[in-house]
């Protein structure tokens, strides 16, 4: 399952969508996100589904790649389904057991639900697996730029997040290595049930917050000795500037998120 986890992760391709501007694809995915919770009828869950296809499709990354990082919130899938299976009233019951029920309105919940949580990690998978840390963290910055009046410290913020994205494969490999080195020793990662599994990662715990604070201390020191000392009077050796593809995707998504609105409004 580790393996499994493409959140931060780069997947070099020559595609339309790697070649944005990433202001575009970061402003795409909020929008995106926003365009899901307005969706409350197949029909809008259709267009969504229309529109993600072709994002994935003009990135060429392969499907397989970016469901990858379905597998890791499986668990959270299962139990989002079902409390709202459970949970939500409705005025035609399914089926009945003692003090639980299933109703019309808890299944349409139940499946749109899902959908969306699975379509958002998709979406926003898509977004970091064809954009560099550096350029979201450049995109970011330059999107927050105006904030700096009223002194908020973007780039710091920007820096972080560049920062933490960098460390998730990172970490991950590390503890795929920890995980092999022990269980070459001879632990059991896969028996047991799940507070025994839990108990069993306990272990890994230690030498992977070593080697986290290691590698922050050497990249501490690493930016100490360059000088490095915030965003003040910096430059970039690759200026953001848009070009017509970018005002044309800006173009192409805001027309999609008012089909969103429109279908939302008239078709539910």
């Amino acid at each position: 399952m580790i393996r499994d986890i493409t959140l931060g992760q780069y997947y070099p391709a020559k595609s339309v969508i790697h070649q944005l501007d990433p202001r575009v694809k970061l402003v795409t995915t909020v929008i995106y996100v926003i365009s899901l919770f307005v969706a409350n009828g197949i029909v809008g869950y259709a267009v969504a589904t229309l529109f993600l296809g072709v994002v994935i499709k003009l990135s060429k990354v392969p499907f397989k790649y970016i469901t990858k990082g379905l597998k890791a919130i499986v668990l959270l899938l299962v139990l989002t389904a079902v409390f709202n299976l459970f949970l939500i009233d409705g005025e035609i019951v399914l089926w009945r057991w003692g003090i639980f029920r299933i109703t019309d309105q808890g299944v349409r919940t139940a499946v749109f639900m899902a959908i969306r949580l699975i379509y958002l990690i998709i979406g926003s998978s898509v977004m970091t697996l064809t954009t560099t840390p550096n350029d979201l963290t450049d995109g970011l910055e330059k999107l927050l730029g105006p904030m700096k009046k009223i002194h908020v410290p973007v780039h710091e913020i920007a820096m972080m997040m560049s920062i933490a994205l960098r460390f998730i494969p990172i970490l991950l490999e590390e503890t795929d290595k920890i995980m092999k080195a022990q269980i070459a020793r001879g632990a059991d990662f896969e028996t047991g049930n799940l507070i025994q599994k839990a108990k069993a990662m306990v272990p890994l715990l230690v030498p992977l917050f070593i080697s986290a604070f290691r590698r922050a201390n050497d990249l501490a020191m690493a930016m100490e000795a360059r000088c490095y000392h915030g965003g003040d009077g910096r430059t970039k050796m690759k200026p953001l500037h848009y070009e017509s593809r970018d005002k044309t995707a800006y173009g192409v998504v805001w027309c999609y998120l008012a089909v969103m609105i429109l279908v939302g409004r008239y078709f539910t």
